[in-house]
Order: structure tokens, then C-alpha cells, then sequence
């Protein structure tokens, strides 16, 4: 009998997580036996998410039907939708969470996209949920903007589980991973608990690639050196890996095991937006390389099931590690910045979950 290659991956240290959450899914157990014969660990949302999930199904007519007939404003729908999604959803992975002793079993909930810009909302706003959820698997997503990294930090001072979001550039995982550290210390010398507290930073992937590609193919057409498109598809796998790189000399450092001695948990990388953007890419070409331990990988429901499909797994991650450094040189050279590509991509991530969300504010409106 084959073993299912998520099973594999799970052997290998890294949880796999699923990047969509959708009402009829619990309902009717699919996440549930996901959960049994997958090792499914997790499930990630953001607005963009939710907006498919009740555009494209009947699951929440009826709820949308009712909480509108009591006068409720669209957001207030929305995030009443949202809450109890999350919140079913973290209690069907509980006993997950307690299995684990807290590593895995945890469900993710962004705060509005239109306070990746302001620290103050943005903290009001995370822990607002978090007191609604009041569920210790539950993780609260912040953007890596430069506004939301404070909120970081103040968050997890306070003893809140955070998901770092919309994350595209080794400088910016730098500076999260700082924030994270600043808030553990914050709380450590306040003599409060640390070792319940989890957090994630979401090294967003496909992205990279569609940009950086696009700017090869028109240097391509420009100069006509066809050499250039053969860097096409390794940017983003290169970060991964120089991320991953940071993160392992992280943990060995004094600042970190000083927290760690008072039993802080580091904050592991989570690979999204792992979904295969251009169909000339192998289905699995983010999951298949970036295979590590105590990382994670959010895949959407198409990738994960490709992967268990014909997924070949093995731990591939520090292969090629020299060579990820010098890529992101050649790109340079060519006057390609990779910090300049994470600075425009955040910007658009952003975008990319605010226009989505106002979409389905629109739409309850008119229910």
C-alpha cells in the first residue's frame, strides 16, 4: 500500500496546513478525515479566502439572510461569519493542539486589511478578536507592514498568538523575527509566561516568481539575451531558502536561547502563497524544495491534493544554498532588487485582500 506523501512530510518534521476554510467543509467532515488521513495541521484564511468561500457556495445564505434581517452591518456579518468558521474550526483541531502539546492544531484569522497601515487599529483589532475567540489554537494574522511590525510586538507582549502576513523579502523576515524576539522580551522581563505563546511568520512564494519573471521576460525582449529567461521560477525558491538560512542562525544565537531557556518556542517559517501561478510549473514546485523541519507549508486545496497525489517528498532544503545567494547577485546585476520586488509586493498583497473584502462587504450590503 502507498504511504500518502503528506504523511511523509509530517514524518519529516515539516505540518502541512491548508489554505482555504469553507462552512460546508466541517460540516461535512471533510477537514475532519483531512485532519485523520492527511495529518492536516492547520488551516489558514485571509479575506480573499472567505469572499470565494460565500460567493461561490450556499453555506451562508442563511446565516447572511438572518443576521441582515436583524439590521447587522456588512462588516459586523462578515466578521460574525468569520469568527464562527475560525472558531469551529479550532475546536474540530483541539484535540490536535493537545496531542502536540500546542506545536500544531491551529487556525488562522487576519485582522482587516485596512489597518495593515495603522499599529494602534491594527492592535485593537487583533485583540479584540483574540478575546472573542478566547481559544489557545487560534492565531491572529498581521501584515509585515512597517506599521504592523510594532503591532508585533506589542501583540505578543501580551500574550497573543500572531501569524506574520504578507511577508516577501529576507530584509523584512529580518526585521519580523526582531519584533518577535523584542515582544517575547518584553514579556519575559515583565516576568509573564512565554512558553504557551506561538507565532509564524508567512514567507509569501508564487508571488515572487510572477514579478521577477515578468521583469525577466521583458529584459528578454529588450536585450534579446535569452540567457536571462533561464533565472525564470528561482527567485522565490531562493528566498525560501536564505529565509530558512536566517532563521537557523537565529535560534542558535544569545538573544534567542536566552528565551528559549525560559521555555519561548521560536517562530517557525510558513511558506505560502504556494499555489503554482504559471501552468508551465511543476504543481508542487513550493512544496517539493522547501520540504524542512519545524517549518510549515499552507497549500491551497488544489496543491494539496496534487501533493498527495504524486508528491515526492524529501528534505531538499539547504540544497542549492550557495547557489540561492548567488542568484539573487545575477538579479541584482541585472537591476533586478529583491527588496524593491518585496516592497511592491506587500503593497499589492495588500490590495490583493482589501479589494476582495470590500467586494464582499458590497455583496452583503445588497443581501
Amino acid at each position: 500500500m502507498n504511504v500518502n506523501p503528506l504523511l511523509q512530510i509530517k514524518a519529516l518534521g515539516q505540518s502541512i496546513w491548508l489554505d482555504y476554510i469553507q462552512r460546508n467543509m466541517l460540516k461535512n467532515g471533510e477537514i475532519a478525515r483531512m485532519i485523520e488521513e492527511d495529518g492536516l495541521a492547520g488551516i489558514t484564511s485571509n479575506p480573499a479566502i472567505f469572499e470565494k468561500a460565500i460567493n461561490e457556495h450556499h453555506d451562508y445564505d442563511e446565516a447572511i439572510t438572518s443576521l441582515a434581517h436583524r439590521g447587522m452591518p456588512p462588516k459586523e456579518i462578515y466578521e460574525a461569519l468569520a469568527l464562527e468558521d475560525v472558531a469551529r474550526t479550532a475546536d474540530l483541531f483541539r484535540p490536535l493542539y493537545d496531542e502536540s502539546n500546542g506545536l500544531d492544531g491551529f487556525v488562522s484569522l487576519e485582522v482587516s486589511p485596512h489597518l495593515a497601515y495603522d499599529t494602534q487599529q491594527t492592535i485593537s483589532e487583533a485583540e479584540r478578536l483574540w478575546a472573542t475567540l478566547n481559544r489557545p489554537n487560534v492565531l491572529i494574522k498581521v501584515p509585515a507592514t512597517q506599521a504592523g511590525l510594532p503591532a508585533i510586538t506589542h501583540l505578543l507582549a501580551a500574550g497573543i498568538n500572531i501569524n506574520v502576513t504578507i511577508l516577501f523579502s529576507l530584509e523584512r523576515y529580518r526585521q519580523v523575527v526582531d519584533a518577535f524576539l523584542a515582544g517575547l522580551e518584553t514579556r519575559v522581563a515583565q516576568h509573564k509566561p512565554v512558553d504557551h505563546i506561538t507565532s509564524v511568520a508567512s514567507f509569501f512564494l508564487s508571488r515572487i516568481d510572477v514579478l521577477v519573471d515578468k521583469r525577466l521576460d521583458e529584459l528578454v525582449q529588450i536585450t534579446g539575451d535569452k540567457s536571462v529567461g533561464a533565472l525564470r521560477g528561482k527567485a522565490a525558491i531562493a528566498c525560501a531558502r536564505l529565509a530558512y538560512q536566517h532563521y537557523q542562525q537565529w535560534i542558535k544565537d544569545n538573544r534567542w536561547q536566552s528565551l528559549s531557556s525560559h521555555g519561548a518556542r521560536a517562530q517557525r517559517l510558513l511558506w505560502a502563497s504556494t499555489g503554482t501561478k504559471d501552468p508551465a510549473y511543476n504543481d508542487t514546485k513550493y512544496v517539493e524544495p522547501l520540504i524542512a523541519k519545524d517549518t510549515i507549508n499552507t497549500m491551497p486545496l488544489e496543491t494539496l491534493n496534487a501533493y498527495r497525489d504524486h508528491g515526492q517528498p524529501a528534505v531538499r532544503i539547504e540544497q542549492e544554498l550557495d547557489e540561492s545567494g548567488s542568484l539573487l547577485e545575477k538579479l541584482h546585476q541585472i537591476g533586478i532588487d529583491l527588496e524593491a520586488v518585496g516592497e511592491q509586493l506587500e503593497a499589492e498583497g495588500v490590495q490583493k485582500f482589501a479589494v476582495p473584502f470590500d467586494k464582499l462587504l458590497e455583496r452583503i450590503k445588497q443581501w
